[in-house]
């Protein structure tokens, strides 16, 4: 059987997990409602304040981990939300909000303005930190990979030191810059 799927997840109080005769599973807590289709062949059963998933075969092995993984990133969300925090290195380099929009100054010529997507906060505490919040775990995930994406770290050692973005807590091993032979 699926470790993960075999996994009972303990219901919060105030959240509500609904299927729908649609096959869509929807949660609904303090901070919002997310929706997420279950496939075919897995069933969810829901007593005591208590879910667990159970699958009709063997063939539907990873889908049965994957599908209790996601209802119970959708409660962790409609709960306590989701952060990714960036770090942004270099000389010069900042961030700031303008309105909802994020503008990134990351050494080219303009800056580069991001919108988020939508039910993603961003939050600039610093000139040099962004935090991207939201209840939807693939949507912060997402959103952060592609502000990183806009300077991603150098990973050759320079004499200024690293420049880029990276998560909090990410370490960038650098390499040695190739040396021209004589």
């Amino acid at each position: 059987m699926s470790r993960i799927g075999r996994m009972v997840i303990d219901l919060p109080n105030g959240v509500d997990v609904k299927v729908g005769d649609d096959r869509v599973i929807s949660v609904k807590g303090p901070k919002g409602t997310l929706t997420q289709e279950m496939p075919i062949g897995i069933e969810m059963v829901k007593e005591d304040g208590k879910l667990h998933f159970t699958r009709q075969n063997d063939g539907l092995k990873p889908i049965h981990g994957m599908v209790r993984s996601l209802v119970n990133n959708m409660i962790l969300g409609v709960t306590e939300g989701f952060s990714k925090t960036l770090i942004i290195q270099g000389v010069g380099f900042r961030a700031n909000k303008d309105g909802k929009k994020l503008v990134l100054n990351v050494g080219y010529s303009h800056p580069v303005v991001m919108v988020p997507y939508e039910g993603i906060d961003i939050e600039v505490p610093e000139p040099t930190k962004v935090i991207i919040k939201g209840i939807d775990k693939q949507k912060v995930g997402e959103f952060a990979a592609n502000v990183r994406k806009v300077r991603e770290p150098i990973v050759y050692k320079t004499e200024r030191g690293n420049k880029g973005i990276i998560y909090e807590g990410e370490v960038v091993r650098s390499k040695a810059g190739k040396t021209g032979a004589k």
